[in-house]
C-alpha cells in the first residue's frame, strides 16, 4: 500500500498578495485521512471552509480563485502546486486575507515550508484519479487535453508575441524528473506594457521585480535574469500542476497544453469530471511507476 500523506506539524508564513497588494498570513496544518486539501478563510470570528476542488472555482482571470458563500481566496495555484509536487494528500490551509501570498512568484517558498513542517505518512491508502479516455478542450489556437498514460506527465507550448517567448515548449515526466528541481523555482511572469492596465483593473497591485519576471519589448528586466533558460514555460507547467490538483486527487495521466492558462485548465478539469467514463478513482499501487511523484519522494530534494 502507498499511504496518504499530511504534514507533521503546523507552519506559518506571511507575505503580499500579488493582485490585492494586501499583507496576508497563512498557516499550513495537518489534516485527517481522506479529507483532502481544504482552505479556511479567516474573517474576524468566522471561518469559511473552501475545499480545493474544481466546483469551487469562481474566477480564473490571471490566477485561480476559489470561493464559497460569498468568500473568495485568490492565487491558490502555486501553493496547490507545491502540495501536489510533494505528494501531500490532506492539509488545512488557513488564510486571513483574500489571497494566498505570492512569496517570490514561484512555489519554492511553499516547498521549503512543507519540508520544514515535515511530512507524515497516514494509515489509509493514497487514492489517485486515473485517466482512461482522452478529454480535450479547444478554443481558436488554444487547446489542452488529458489522456491515459503511465505516471504523470505535462507537456506545454508557450507562444507569445515576444522574441523570448515564441513557440517555447517543455515537457516534464514526473515519474523520472523531480518537481522541486525542474519546476518549483519557476516564477510567474508579466509584461511591462501591461502593468498599468492590470492595476487599473484591480490586478497585480502587489507585483514587483521581487515576485515576478518582468519583460519589456525585448528582454527580461529583472537584474538577476532567469532561473531556468525556459523559466516562463516551466512556470506554466507549475501552474498546471496546481490547477490539475483541483480534480481532488493526484492525476495519473498526461496533460498536453498549447497557449492555455487557468481558464482552460479549469474547463478541462470540469469537462473531465463531468465525463465519468473518462476516469476512475483507485488506490495507488507500489508497483505503479507514478509512485515516485504521487508518494512525494521528491520531498527530500532541495528547492
Amino acid at each position: 500500500m502507498v499511504p496518504q500523506r499530511t504534514l507533521k506539524h503546523p507552519i506559518r508564513c506571511s507575505g503580499i498578495g500579488l493582485h490585492s497588494g494586501h499583507k496576508v498570513s497563512l498557516c499550513l496544518k495537518p489534516a485527517p485521512e481522506d479529507s483532502g486539501i481544504v482552505f479556511h478563510q479567516l474573517s474576524g470570528e468566522s471561518t469559511v471552509e473552501i475545499p480545493a476542488r474544481a466546483e469551487f472555482v469562481t474566477d480564473t482571470r490571471m490566477c485561480t480563485t476559489l470561493g464559497r458563500d460569498g468568500t473568495h481566496i485568490a492565487t491558490v495555484e502555486h501553493l496547490l502546486s507545491a502540495l501536489a509536487g510533494l505528494g501531500i494528500d490532506n492539509a488545512i490551509i488557513e488564510v486571513d486575507g483574500p489571497e494566498v501570498p505570492i512569496m517570490d512568484g514561484s512555489s519554492a517558498p511553499f516547498v521549503f515550508l512543507i519540508q520544514c513542517a515535515g511530512i507524515r505518512e497516514q494509515s489509509r491508502a493514497k487514492k489517485v484519479l486515473r485517466i482512461v479516455k482522452k478529454v480535450t478542450v479547444q478554443e481558436d489556437d488554444k487547446q489542452c487535453s488529458l489522456h491515459p498514460a503511465t505516471g504523470f506527465k505535462i507537456s506545454y507550448l508557450l507562444d507569445y508575441d515576444h522574441p523570448l517567448l515564441r513557440e517555447r515548449a517543455a515537457s516534464i515526466d514526473f515519474s523520472s524528473q523531480a518537481y522541486t528541481r525542474e519546476v518549483a523555482r519557476a516564477r510567474t511572469f508579466g509584461f511591462l506594457h501591461e502593468i498599468e492596465a492590470l492595476q487599473k483593473a484591480g490586478l497585480a497591485l502587489g507585483g514587483s521585480l521581487e515576485n515576478a519576471i518582468v519583460l519589456d519589448a525585448f528582454r527580461v528586466v529583472n537584474e538577476g535574469g532567469l532561473r531556468y533558460e525556459d523559466e516562463c514555460v516551466r512556470h506554466k507547467i507549475l501552474d498546471t500542476v496546481g490547477d490539475l490538483a483541483l480534480a481532488g486527487y493526484p492525476v495519473v495521466g498526461a496533460f498536453e497544453g498549447e497557449r492555455t492558462g487557468h481558464d482552460m485548465n479549469h474547463r478541462l478539469v470540469s469537462a473531465l469530471l463531468a465525463d465519468e467514463s473518462a476516469w476512475r478513482i483507485e488506490e495507488l499501487k507500489a508497483e505503479d511507476s507514478a509512485v515516485q511523484t504521487m508518494q512525494g519522494q521528491t520531498a527530500s530534494q532541495p528547492a
